[in-house]
């Protein structure tokens, strides 16, 4: 991305998900394309903390934004010692617990799901931060997201990051078998905003910690949206791999929109939906007419 953009621009960098132990990913095919955008199930392969700390994290501390680096694994004890052992690195910034990843497993069963799991596991990261900040990604595959969000908030979660993709299956007609080698994948689509940009305007209004928005971003107007919603930031990541440029693009255009609306700063739209009048009985708003 460098060599196509200047990454010093960027508010943060949010390394891929790294396990404490070295893993393989999932069987190939990882990846299959839809009308609408991608399911990917990559499985977080990589080679590990301690190659991550030596040979990865050295690489975004040549640059100014904050490091901030998402970690998973599958039980509540070895996600704890790998947050531990991130903690200890000065150019660690910021630790993102991925409880929420879809393509572990066939299942794409994850912490989030539940909320005495995400209660626990939160409780357990937290207390081996080292006074880091903890961010939590949930995940939209969870019934009541809400609560999950609550359970991250009360458990000691300093941001809440909504929200991973969403677990999808795509079958090949050809030959009548999945399309990828996990089965199930999760979906990164535009189409996916609207969805997500609901769960961040449901969790906005129960929680009192910041949100981070994550999902269909393509473009200034989504990032308003969001921020509209409660979303105190935004992250972006299928946009930036369909085309690198647009990562400073959107930043370009969203100090445009805000100075042709004579706004000082883009953190007066942090929750500035205007929703407080609205008349919410249907049989009421149908007497008003059209």
């Amino acid at each position: 991305y460098n060599d196509v953009i200047d990454l010093n621009r960027l508010g943060g960098l949010v390394a891929k998900t790294i396990c404490r132990e070295p893993r393989l990913g999932n069987p190939t095919p990882r990846m299959a394309e839809t009308e609408a955008g991608i399911i990917q199930s990559i499985g977080l392969p990589g080679k590990g903390i301690e190659y991550f700390i030596d040979h990865i994290v050295p690489e975004y501390a040549k640059f100014s934004p904050p490091l901030i680096v998402s970690c998973s694994s599958d039980n509540i004890e070895e996600f704890a010692l790998l947050t531990e052992e991130l903690a200890r690195v000065p150019d660690v910034d910021v630790i993102e617990a991925n409880i929420s990843c879809p393509t572990r497993n066939l299942t794409g069963q994850n912490f989030a799901m539940h909320e005495d799991y995400t209660r626990d596991c939160v409780k357990a990261i937290k207390e081996r931060t080292g006074g880091k900040p903890l961010w939590v990604k949930l995940s939209p595959n969870a019934g009541d997201i809400v609560s999950i969000a609550k359970a991250a908030e009360s458990a000691g979660a300093d941001c809440l990051v909504i929200a991973n993709t969403f677990l999808s299956l795509k079958i090949r007609t050809d030959n009548f078998r999945p399309a990828l080698g996990n089965k199930f994948g999760g979906l990164v689509s535009p189409a996916l905003k609207p969805i997500v940009l609901r769960m961040v305007y449901q969790v906005a209004k129960q929680v009192k910690i910041p949100i981070i928005g994550i999902g269909g971003v393509t473009k200034a107007e989504d990032v308003v949206e969001y921020m509209l919603a409660g979303a105190s930031a935004v992250g972006i990541g299928y946009a930036g791999f369909r085309n690198p440029t647009a990562l400073i693009t959107i930043i370009e255009d969203l100090a445009a929109w805000c100075d042709e609306r004579g706004i000082k700063k883009v953190t007066e739209l942090i929750g500035a939906v205007k929703d407080d009048d609205m008349e919410m009985d249907p049989l009421v708003t149908a007497a008003h007419g059209v």
